[in-house]
């Protein structure tokens, strides 16, 4: 699935992912590959990323949206910092 994080200031990840949790406004969930489709508010907290290489990042945002379509997900993030792990 293709993923792609943005903030007003600049696209802080695009690529293809197995796998992103994001902090929803009802709890945290998954987004995999196939996924329904869904439009979602998010809340402050962590993006945790896991591309198909299997590297992880995290991204803290201060809130935004989730949308799910078509096996491409977006994220549209008020502000947000970023941490890459193995």
């Amino acid at each position: 699935m293709e993923l792609k994080i943005l903030t007003p200031q600049k696209e802080l990840f695009s690529g293809k992912i197995r796998l992103v949790k994001v902090p929803g406004a009802d709890g945290a969930f998954e987004v995999m590959d196939r996924h329904a489709p869904i439009v979602s508010s998010l809340i402050d907290g962590e993006i945790k990323v896991i591309d198909e290489a299997g590297k992880t990042s995290l991204f803290e945002i201060g809130g935004g949206m989730i949308e799910v379509s078509e096996n491409i997900a977006t994220i549209l993030a008020v502000t947000s910092s970023s941490n890459e792990k193995k």
